[in-house]
């Protein structure tokens, strides 16, 4: 193929996890989004001495010893991933085009990109996203709308195929979630999981294959 053509619209295209430069193509600030909440200087405090206690099992808290911790519940971040492409998986926001030649995209289908819970138990999807704005001051988003429009060419490799995916550059965690230990000195895991929080920056993402 070597004239430019409106690429073929692919809904069940995967883009692959890994993120690199070149395949940020386009990115844009939405002003299409729901912010959320965020959390107090004196809960993460708060959360951050608890979070400090050794972890125990059941076993944990046999004996005498007490503390005077509060009993609380609460979620602990780590493995940050930034730029972390969340997908707009609904129709026509997904192309496919080659070998070769150019390919031009556009977004034909508005709809919502949410934040993405996964993992042993359920979690409440408004206090992590507090907590990542208020912990690593994250400018992550409860929801973010996308429109119509944000058409764009790009060049393919020769022999290869192109696929061009819009979405969200957002942010990827792992949490597990706690509780104070019976006797107070400690915290007991209750689960853990991912999470993945959209932003207000979208674009398309793209990326070759062979086939």
């Amino acid at each position: 193929m070597t004239a430019t053509s409106y690429a073929v619209e692919e809904p069940g295209g995967t883009p692959p996890e890994g993120v690199t430069p070149e395949k940020i193509v386009t990115q844009e600030t939405s002003s299409t989004a729901v912010e959320g909440p965020v959390m107090s200087a004196q809960e993460m405090a708060a959360e951050r001495e608890l979070n400090a206690l050794p972890e125990v099992t059941g076993e944990g808290d046999v004996g005498t010893q007490r503390c005077d911790n509060p009993y609380k519940k609460w979620y602990a971040l780590s493995g940050r991933k930034k730029d972390y492409f969340i997908p707009s998986w609904w129709n026509g926001t997904s192309y496919k085009d080659g070998p070769g030649g150019t390919m031009t995209v556009e977004v034909t289908k508005s709809g919502k990109i949410s934040l993405e819970l996964s993992g042993t138990i359920s979690a409440e999807a408004g206090v992590l996203l507090a907590k990542a704005k208020t912990e690593f001051g994250a400018k992550v988003v409860g929801e973010l709308g996308i429109g119509t429009g944000h058409k764009y060419t790009q060049r393919i490799k020769s022999g290869y195929y192109g696929h061009m995916q819009y979405g969200s550059w957002g942010e990827r965690y792992s949490w597990v979630k706690y509780e104070t230990s019976a006797n107070r000195c400690g915290k007991k895991k209750l689960g853990s999981g991912s999470v993945k929080m959209p932003t207000k920056e979208e674009g398309w993402r793209y990326w070759e294959t062979r086939t």
